[in-house]
């Protein structure tokens, strides 16, 4: 495990790749030589994939761009970045990243195909082919596999001569090894190991036990919660008995009811038994008493959700919290309130 320096600053839901890739870096720069094939300990061991152009059914799992650095994993769980975001990192155009691809399958190899080889072949890796060719709407994606971007971004470190870049070098520096994957499964909300792909049970369980447990004529905050849920969920946040962000939801609900006194409009709110499951340690005091609101104010409710909780910053509060607390990965907190909280539009001119 990588030791947190002192000087880091703390985990921001803004934060930038820049940023982001200063909080990955693996080792101090002082450990990185100009003979970078000398340092074992920058070699990524993963498996080896065979590339190809053309990848036959392979399709885009995930995709963004972060300050101009495009990413994503293909199907078969191959983190890539694209043309734009590897010239980017090593600090060249576009159209160098482009030849090196037009030029990985010649007969005769220039130079520069010859160094990137030479380095993939000391991880055991030889593609075929520098980037996957992946169609999506009509549009051809040019993946560069992040094995590959490693390499090209070491040759412009070291290797290129006169051509070398201060900007492949300091994100070499942080990206060596398995540092680039990482950054990009992190950015995307996305879990290798497939551990999660039961990620809904928990939430289901839950459902299980209380779908029908609030009296007639009244709702509980558990049920309404559900967007809020799902998006954390699909946002790659694991729901669990650490992670209840109904209990949020309901907290600040309920100073809300009895500030506004909303009773005196809806009628009084009463308590139901609501049930955690057996994989909870909340489940060891079932059943919890919970407030349960007259139907009445279910509309009243949603609205608060949404213009108060949501957008009010309630929420933004709530999950920088967990990530402060090291319960959520900052990028599961940035893919969430990207899709809950609706970008604000500027105000017209006057």
């Amino acid at each position: 495990m990588t030791e947190k320096r002192k000087n880091d600053p703390p985990f921001k839901l803004d934060m930038g790749f820049n940023e982001a890739l200063d909080r990955y870096a693996q080792t101090k720069p002082e450990e990185i030589t100009q003979a970078p094939s000398r340092n074992k300990a920058l070699v990524a061991k993963m498996p080896a994939k065979e590339i190809t152009p053309s990848q036959g059914e392979l399709a885009l799992e995930a995709e963004k761009e972060v300050e101009g650095i495009g990413m994503g994993v293909l199907t078969d769980g191959t983190p890539y970045l694209n043309q734009r975001g590897l010239a980017a990192l090593c600090g060249v155009q576009n159209a160098h990243i482009g030849t090196i691809s037009s030029q990985w399958g010649e007969r005769e190899q220039k130079p520069r195909i010859t160094a990137i080889k030479s380095i993939l072949a000391k991880s055991g890796s030889s593609p075929a082919a520098a980037h996957i060719e992946v169609r999506k709407n009509g549009v051809v994606h040019f993946c560069y596999p992040a094995e590959v971007c490693l390499a090209v971004l070491e040759y412009y470190a070291f290797d290129a001569g006169a051509n070398c870049q201060p900007e492949a070098r300091d994100n070499f520096r942080l990206l060596a090894g398995s540092k680039l994957r990482e950054l990009i499964f992190s950015q995307l909300g996305y879990d290798p190991t497939g551990r999660n792909v039961d990620r809904f049970k928990s939430w289901h369980d839950r459902i299980a036990l209380n779908y029908q447990s609030a009296p007639r004529g009244y709702f509980h905050v558990f049920n309404e919660a559900h967007t809020i849920i799902y998006e954390m969920v699909q946002a790659g946040a694991k729901i669990g008995d650490k992670f209840v962000v109904d209990i949020s939801v309901g907290q600040h609900w309920s100073k809300y009811w009895t500030d506004h006194e909303l009773n005196t409009h809806y009628g009084e709110r009463c308590t139901y038994p609501h049930r955690y499951p057996d994989t909870h340690p909340q489940a060891k005091s079932n059943p919890q008493e919970s407030w349960c609101y007259p139907l009445a104010s279910l509309g009243a409710f949603r609205t608060w959700l949404q213009d108060t909780y949501i957008e009010g910053g309630k929420f933004s509060t709530y999950l920088k919290g967990k990530v402060s607390r090291g319960e959520l990965p900052p990028s599961v907190a940035q893919l969430a309130i990207a899709t809950l909280v609706p970008a604000q539009l500027p105000a017209p001119p006057r």
